[in-house]
């Protein structure tokens, strides 16, 4: 007598890591269109919702990249701590970096600054070993989990840029895709990555879900969670 079986439900094929090349990926564009923002719109022009205006908002994108660099660069990385830099506010409400651009060197140079950070964490992302692990106040990481961190920061800190200079940004659905799977594993699965991250992030509402007020993204190992 024969018998039937049922076909096995194929598996949900796990989502690709983010890479170095994700990152170097997400600051090329970046710094690309910040470029064609006029000289003129970045005197005190605000960065989306943001407090901060354009040049402080790219001096902060900077120092994060640079940041995480520097969490995965002793030989020992911190596990509760971040590698004791001094972060200091140029005024009352605008962002405590220890990254400061020259502002005689004007835009061009301040997205050098950018670039040569967003250079340092491709890097370090590429050279760690993936069983490294460093400190984070969002959970301990990985390499990779830098690299999505970074990757994140600059994705959604261009969309505030774009919109304070008049500028049209939409990175790459891809990466945005692994940047969710690997940080926001809890965001919306049917909506678009774009859009997906920009919800997350709270820079926007999406059809029956308000705009986010307060979020934080999960930076642990996912073996770890």
């Amino acid at each position: 007598m024969s018998r039937s079986t049922a076909s096995p439900t194929p598996a949900t094929p796990s989502p690709s890591p983010v890479t170095a090349d994700d990152l170097d990926l997400a600051v090329r564009l970046a710094v690309a269109v910040l470029r064609t923002a006029p000289t003129t719109a970045w005197e005190g022009a605000p960065a989306g919702s943001l407090e901060w205006d354009c040049w402080e908002t790219v001096e902060h994108l900077s120092d994060d990249l640079f940041a995480y660099a520097v969490q995965l660069g002793p030989r020992t990385p911190p596990l509760t701590g971040n590698v004791p830099y001094v972060w200091e506010r140029r005024r009352p409400g605008g962002p405590a970096n220890a990254v400061h651009a020259d502002r005689a060197a004007g835009p061009a140079g301040l997205l050098q600054t950018l670039e040569a950070s967003g250079a340092l964490l491709v890097a370090m992302v590429r050279t760690t070993p993936p069983q490294v692990r460093a400190y984070h106040p969002f959970g301990v990481s990985d390499p990779e989990g830098f690299a999505a961190m970074g990757a994140v920061e600059t994705l959604v800190h261009t969309h505030d840029l774009a919109e304070g200079l008049g500028l049209d940004w939409s990175p790459p659905a891809e990466v945005c895709a692994r940047v969710l799977a690997r940080l926001f594993p809890d965001s919306p699965a049917e909506t678009e990555p774009w859009p997906a991250l920009l919800w997350s992030t709270g820079r926007t509402a999406l059809p029956g879900l308000p705009r986010r007020t307060s979020w934080r993204w999960d930076g642990t190992v996912p073996s770890a969670r």
